[in-house]
């Protein structure tokens, strides 16, 4: 599942982007709530994860905002505020669970489970499509075509990392940051690699590859 992580303690953010990762999930985090609020409201997510204190557009008022957009993306709430006034408030501004600071990470990968599935229960379609390539969240299945691509768990995250962005450029550090969590040019090789591996995988055989280099700068996929 794709998760937006906005939330402006570092920290904490690099710690939930390390867990849900660790949970096959693609995560991308905003660490302000003007940011958080152009990426929440522009690309599909399946779960965000909102914190309520954030520099910019504060939380509730950006939670406000996308329910008046009519962006239905499961909203949990993180905040320190644990008062029943403060859970109201939050359920009423539009989001669907409310998590008190600090929280043992159990229950946040179990409420971010349950609300996981409450969004499959209103949309049953989980698969990402670019051209004929076909990429199935549930299954964990890829296929191209009528043939059924096997991917490992690295090579998973990363065609959906692609994927979830279809024609946009994606950097070697973006790469990095999002599947391998790693910020180093020095193992930035590892991508180089791993692209190769896909594009064995998903483009040859086929006439139109759809697994592009862009020189410089890094790589992106398209119909």
């Amino acid at each position: 599942m794709h998760i937006l992580i906005i939330e402006d303690e570092r920290r904490l953010a690099t710690v939930l982007q390390r867990v849900l990762s660790e949970e096959h999930h693609t995560v991308d985090v905003a660490f302000d709530g003007t940011t958080g609020l152009e990426r929440a409201a522009s690309a599909g997510y399946d779960l965000i994860i909102l914190d309520l204190m954030l520099p910019g557009i504060e939380g509730m008022e950006l939670c406000k905002a996308l329910r008046a957009s009519q962006v239905q993306t499961p909203i949990l709430m993180l905040t320190a505020r644990g008062a029943v006034e403060d859970r109201v408030a939050g359920l009423q501004a539009g989001a669907d669970d409310y998590l008190v600071k600090p929280f043992a990470m159990a229950e946040l990968l179990a409420r971010v489970a349950a609300l996981l599935r409450r969004g499959r229960s209103v949309d049953s379609s989980q698969t990402i499509q670019v051209g004929d390539l076909t990429l199935d969240l549930l299954r964990r299945e890829a296929r191209r075509g009528d043939r059924i691509i096997e991917l490992t768990v690295k090579e998973f995250a990363l065609l959906e990392y692609l994927m979830r962005h279809p024609g946009q450029v994606l950097t070697r550090s973006q790469i990095l940051d999002h599947v391998w969590r790693y910020d180093s040019e020095n193992v930035s090789n590892v991508v180089d690699i791993y692209i190769h591996y896909l594009r064995d995988k998903i483009d040859r055989g086929f006439a139109h590859p759809l697994i592009k280099t862009v020189r410089g700068v890094g790589y992106r996929i398209q119909a």
